[in-house]
Formats: structure tokens, sequence, C-alpha cells
């Protein structure tokens, strides 16, 4: 057990440091407008280049940081979580790949590249996923390897389309060949590879259901890796989709969404599941910024969600781990007198995924919604917004409510404190960047102030859709409003996300059935018979047969030798 703590501690601190200096020189590439781009060609055919490159701009470098540095705090926080795990180097070991293929997928604008860092985030993300080794894991694992083999696929195809061009250097023909109508279809085939990845409708399903993995793990891929990839290649690859049909293509989708998610999380009780639908929404809120262009504003928000949504994951890891590993948020209650300094962390964590003013959640939504009012936009996604914005006001007053304000429902002589050192100290660094981060970030991103001039109803809509929210949230919790539902056919399709697991399943199932009868039929019966094992069966008993008679010719021959010279020795 030994090494196992001197590996995290060795770990935590390279990355914590590695984290400072990656930040620091996203800073000075930043204010200096600098670009480092690397590149190896390891080979040339047919003037088709086969090249590795590295890009390093303010971009990939200060998310980069952000990476390493949301990981240093998941491993040292990870040491007394998986405390009696008896693997935990493999654990850790699996973690830092996760790291790695995320790192590598942030440097490269090379769509080869690329995939492997994409296809090493799915392969990993589905050994954690199955971590804890039981039937729902299993199965949880295989919704989320499927869901994302669709994205791979469609990152190869874009792939073997590019191959037209000459080079996977996505930025060396953006520009050029926009108007071509196979640069449409590769650009189609870039937005579903990242709607799977990021998880929006109808890819949906997999994302509550990676919660079947260790809380430092969900906590890892729902704050800056797994999830956020999406994003990121959207951010790349924003020029392919910008002012298209694509992009409206996209806000239908990452609108619906949101509110898909907000509604789904009012009606669910397992903690880390409220904490994912709420991820999914920020997804939607991210990938409907990007489809009007705003590029810049995405990626801050990017990297403030990170912050406090990783805290938030900490906190309810620390609750579960109390709990005696419950998730069901019926059974908690009155934890803010015995876990106060974890309610603290949730608190704030929460009231910055609301928005709350000068907290790091604050300085990216409210800019989002004052740029949604200022844009064009059509009054049914307008509010649409607006209204899901609400949802995630209510559904963050709904989880406290049930963790401090309601009654304790657990086992009367169970007792809780905040005992966990190493666990408080992770979480306390998180906090105190989440409170800070968002105004630094906004005036490192943003060095320029924007001015927005709205009417005052339309400013103060953000307010008020907040506060509404809350009260109804509130309302609708204390006073026992949600046991209308308790029985009705209305919880059992929202708390199921629109019955959009047993879509996918059945939809999968199907062609899976087909692709094993196909397989059976074909592959392990009549083509294996006149193919490959009739051809090795047919050789096989020709050999054999060749063999015998080779052997008959031979004692024939040995036969007929003897005669002659028993015949000679007698003459």
């Amino acid at each position: 057990m030994l090494f196992n703590y001197s590996l995290c501690l060795i770990l935590f601190i390279y990355l914590f440091v590695v984290s400072l200096i990656l930040f620091f020189l996203g800073i000075y590439f930043s204010m200096n407008d600098l670009i480092m781009f690397i590149e190896y060609e390891f080979f040339m055919s047919n003037s088709v280049q086969l090249v590795m490159t590295l890009l390093f701009d303010w971009i990939s470098l200060m998310f980069m940081g952000f990476v390493m540095f949301i990981s240093s705090m998941i491993i040292y926080y990870s040491m007394e979580y998986m405390k009696g795990d008896m693997y935990l180097d493999r654990f850790i070991i699996l973690v830092l790949m996760f790291i790695v293929s995320m790192v590598f997928m942030i440097i490269s604008p090379n769509l080869i590249s690329i995939l492997l860092g994409w296809d090493g985030l799915g392969l990993v993300s589905y050994c954690l996923v199955i971590y804890y080794q039981n039937v729902k894991s299993f199965n949880a694992g295989m919704i989320t390897a499927l869901s994302n083999r669709v994205g791979d696929s469609m990152l190869l195809m874009s792939i073997a389309w590019v191959f037209n061009y000459g080079s996977w250097n996505y930025f060396m023909y953006i520009d050029y060949f926009m108007s071509s109508m196979d640069m449409k279809f590769i650009s189609l085939l870039i937005v579903i590879a990242a709607m799977t990845k990021s998880a929006q409708i109808p890819f949906s399903p997999w994302l509550p259901a990676a919660m079947a993995a260790p809380t430092p793990v969900s906590s890892l891929v729902h704050s800056s890796t797994l999830v956020t990839a999406g994003v990121y290649l959207l951010i790349r690859f924003n020029p392919l989709y910008n002012n298209s049909l694509l992009s409206s293509f996209l806000l239908f989708i990452s609108v619906i969404t949101m509110f898909m998610s907000g509604f789904c999380a009012n009606f669910e009780f397992d903690l880390k599941k409220i904490i994912a639908l709420s991820t999914l929404s920020q997804l939607g809120l991210m990938i409907s910024v990007l489809s009007f262009g705003y590029v810049y504003l995405a990626f801050f928000h990017l990297l403030t969600h990170a912050l406090f949504k990783a805290l938030l994951f900490m906190c309810s890891g620390v609750i579960i781990h109390s709990f005696k590993d419950c998730q069901d948020i019926r059974y908690f209650g009155n934890l803010f007198f015995q876990m106060p300094l974890t309610c603290v962390c949730l608190i704030i964590s929460s009231l910055c995924l609301c928005g709350f003013p000068f907290l790091s959640g604050f300085y990216s939504k409210d800019i989002i919604l004052e740029m949604y009012s200022f844009d064009y936009l059509n009054i049914f996604m307008y509010f649409m917004f607006y209204f899901s914005t609400g949802l995630t006001v209510s559904y963050s007053v709904r989880l406290i409510y049930y963790l401090m304000v309601k009654d304790f429902s657990f086992y009367s002589y169970h007792s809780f404190e905040d005992n966990s050192f190493d666990m408080l100290v992770g979480m306390f660094v998180l906090l105190f960047v989440a409170i800070f981060g968002g105004c630094m970030l906004s005036w490192l991103i943003f060095p320029t102030p924007h001015y927005m001039m709205i009417p005052l109803p339309m400013k103060l809509m953000v307010i008020f859709v907040c506060l509404t929210g809350g009260w109804v949230g509130y309302l609708m919790n204390s006073f026992g409003l949600m046991n209308f539902f308790k029985f009705n056919l209305i919880n059992y399709f929202f708390g199921n996300m629109w019955f959009m697991p047993f879509i996918t399943i059945s939809m999968s199932f199907f062609p899976m059935k087909m692709g094993y009868s196909t397989l059976s039929y074909f592959d392990y019966g009549w083509l294996e018979m006149f193919g490959g094992q009739g051809i090795y069966y047919m050789l096989s008993y020709m050999s054999i047969y060749n063999q015998k008679i080779q052997n008959i010719f031979f004692n024939m021959f040995f036969i007929m030798v003897s005669m002659w010279f028993i015949f000679f020795m007698f003459i």
C-alpha cells in the first residue's frame, strides 16, 4: 500500500507543477499572439503525406493546464476515496492513460492523431466504467462503448474522405474548399462525431449510465476530459459549420438536449445521475454557443464549468462515501450540521452552476444569456433556452433541499463528520479556484471589454428566470408537489430521459442481432464450409491422401528393391 500512496503523491506533484507551467505558457502565448506548430513527416506516397503534427497555441496550452490541474486534484482525492481498493495501481495507471489520451487529442491538428486520442478516450473510459465488475457496470460500459464507436466511425469516414485533399491537417483546407460538397459532407461527419462524444440527443443515455464508474473518474470525465472532447473538436472545426444549415441543426439539437436534461434532473433521485444530467445541460449550452460562432465564449464556459463541476462531483463522492455507497437523495437530509465543510463546497459549486453573481459560473453564463438576447433568434429557441436555464436553478435548489434542508432519513444510529483530510484538501483547492477562476479567466480571454446595449427587461430576464426557477424548485419539493407524479407515467417518462435508454438499446439490439445471425449463417456456416474451413479440410484430406499414396509407393518400391536384392544374392 505504501507504493500506491507514493505513486499517487508523485503523480499529484508532477501533474500540479506541469499544469502551472502549461497555464502560464498559455497566458504568455495569448498575450504575445504566438502559435507553435511542430511537424514530423513519416513518409510520403503519391503526394499524400503521413505526418505527426503538434499544435501549441493559447487554447491548447490553457486547456491542457486545466486538465492537468483537475487531474492532480482528483488523484490526490483518490488516495483516500480508493483507500480500500486492492488494485489502486491499476486505477491510477488507467486514469493516467485517460489524461494522456486527452492531451494527445488537444494538441493534435491532424485527423489521424486526433482519432488516436479520441479512440484512446473511448477505450480507457470503457475500462474505467466497468471498474466495479458487476452486471450494471458491464451494461453501462457497453452502452458507453457502442455510443462512442459511432463517433469513431464518423471520424474514420472523414479521414477517408479527406484523403482526396492530400493532407489530414484540418487547417490546410478549411478556408479553401468550404463551398465544395465534399467539405459539407466532412463537416456533417465531424458534427455527428462531436455529438456522440458530448452526448447530445439522440446519444444522451450513455452519459448518466457512465456514472457506474468510481466517483473520481466521474469527476474527471464530466469536468474536463471525455465529454468535453466533442466540444473541443467543434471549437477547432468551427469554420466547417459556422453560418450554415449545420449551425441551425446544432442549435436545435443542443437546446433540446438542455431542456431534456434539465427537466429530467428534476425527476431523478440518484445523486450522481443528477450531476451527470447537469453536465449534459451545460454541454448543450456550450454547443448552442458554438452554433452561433462564439468560439472563445464557449471555450471560456468550458474552462469555468470544468472547475465547479469537478468540485461538485468530489462533494457528492464524499457524501456517498459517508453514506456507505448509498446514492439515493431521499435517504439524505440535514447534512449541514454534520458535514459543514463538504456542504459549503457543494453549495458554492451549485451556486456556480446556477450563475450566482461573482462566482466563476456567473462570468460565463451571464454573458452567454445576454448574447442570446442581443443576437437574432426565434421566439421558440429563446424561450427554450431561458426555460432550460431556469430548470438548472430548479434542480440545483432541489438537490440542496434534499441534502441539507429535509429531515435526516438514513439509519438513525449513523453519524457523519468531515474526517477525510485528503479529500477535503483537494476540494478546498478547487473551491478557491471555482470562486476566483471566473473573473481571472474573463480578464485573460477577453482583455478588451465589450459593450452590449439591450433593453432593461431583457437585462433583468436573467435574474428573473434564475429566481423563478429556484423558487419553483423549492416549492415543488418542500410542499411535496412532486408526489402528485409519484405513481404516474409522467414521472416514469421524465425519470427515464424520455425513454431514450430503451430506444438506444433497441436500436443497437436489432443490428447486433442481425450481425450475429449473419455471422452464424454465413461466416460460421456456408461461407465457412465453402470458404476458409472448407479449403482447409480439403487440403488436409488431400495432403493425408497424398501421404498415404506416397507411403504405398514407398513400401512397394522398398519391397521391389528388397526382392531384387535377394534375387541377385542367390544368383
